[in-house]
């Protein structure tokens, strides 16, 4: 098989190993339309477990050998699957290989089209401020930035291509855009990443206090059980190897009039109307570690490029609407409130 892998070094990517093929929504149905075949997926798993020739499939799975070359066509036109002539001992033979082991569909964040909400997505290198302790470093999708455990790299112009970044103690700082209409007020302010505790390598056993500011108001404190590894994250890259820190867990922070929610629960007090997003024209927010908290575990941060979600730092306002759009109950509301005053 020596010409084989030859072969496979040259056509595949190994070095970046992001076997992870991401599809948008106006994209997929080709792609959907090749998966829905169950001797379609069969090879696929058969695929996964190494390269094979097209005799090898057509033997395994009990078909002519012009079946499988066709249904194998139609997973190389989707780009899973790539096949080509090699020399062999026994004359030229045909080879299919898998190129990616994982498919995903992106939805894309949802728009309204009455504008009563915004959304704003901020890649994870793209903060304005940072102050970390060791062990500290950053990722991109193609290698290290700068030098592992050295809060210097933090500063790295390349900086802005993280895809994780991850420190014992400290915080990294973010500037959103201001996007808030004149003359409407924000109602809610959800703030959602993937994140979770920085222990040596990985440790799900880790616990540590994760704490966010908006505009300088500390809307809590999550308790993160632990970094996980072991198993490789969906969208991290093969060269950061299963031994590192390999997802985190999906957190949604919620600001509303009536305080400030994790994932649904009630965590503090905050309000929207404490965070003065009308105060500056941007939104300040800082996710870190106290020094002193009582489980210190450090913070790992994931963009798009590494962990389970394809999502980078992502904030949805919802706005009140404009006077155009308010409901019939809303307006009679208000015509019953103006009533009772007079």
């Amino acid at each position: 098989m020596d010409r084989v892998e030859e072969w496979l070094n040259e056509t595949l990517d190994v070095r970046a190993g992001n076997r992870t093929l991401n599809y948008g929504i106006n994209e997929f149905l080709p792609t959907a339309k090749a998966l829905a075949s169950s001797l379609r997926l069969t090879i696929l798993e058969l695929l996964a477990a190494g390269p094979l020739t097209m005799a090898e499939l057509s033997a395994r799975l009990h078909i002519p050998l012009s079946t499988a070359a066709l249904n194998v066509k139609k997973l190389t036109d989707i780009g899973l699957v790539v096949s080509e002539l090699i020399p062999g001992s026994h004359g030229t033979q045909r080879v299919c290989a898998l190129v990616a082991s994982r498919v995903m569909l992106d939805l894309g964040s949802p728009q309204n089209p009455e504008s009563n909400q915004i959304y704003i997505a901020m890649p994870v290198g793209h903060y304005v401020d940072s102050d970390v302790v060791p062990t500290c470093g950053l990722l991109s999708d193609q290698g290290i930035i700068g030098e592992l455990d050295d809060p210097g790299s933090f500063y790295e112009p390349e900086r802005i291509n993280a895809q994780l970044l991850w420190f014992r103690r400290g915080y990294v700082e973010y500037r959103f855009p201001m996007r808030i209409p004149p003359g409407r007020a924000a109602t809610s302010l959800e703030l959602t990443m993937e994140a979770c505790s920085e222990a040596p390598l990985y440790n799900p056993d880790w616990p540590s206090d994760i704490t966010v500011w908006i505009n300088g108001n500390q809307l809590g404190t999550w308790t993160c059980p632990g970094d996980f590894g072991g198993e490789p994250g969906y969208l991290t890259p093969q060269w950061w190897g299963p031994h590192n820190t390999q997802f985190g867990l999906l957190k949604a922070w919620r600001t509303a009039a009536g305080g400030t929610y994790l994932d649904g629960r009630r965590l503090s007090a905050v309000t929207i109307g404490d965070l003065d997003l009308l105060g500056k024209n941007y939104i300040s927010v800082r996710i870190g570690v106290l020094p002193g908290a009582e489980n210190e575990g450090g913070l790992n941060l994931f963009g798009r490029g590494f962990g389970n979600y394809a999502i980078d730092l992502e904030m949805r306002i919802d706005c009140s609407p404009r006077d155009g759009d308010r409901t019939g109950e809303e307006a009679d509301a208000d015509q019953v409130q103006t009533r009772e005053t007079e």
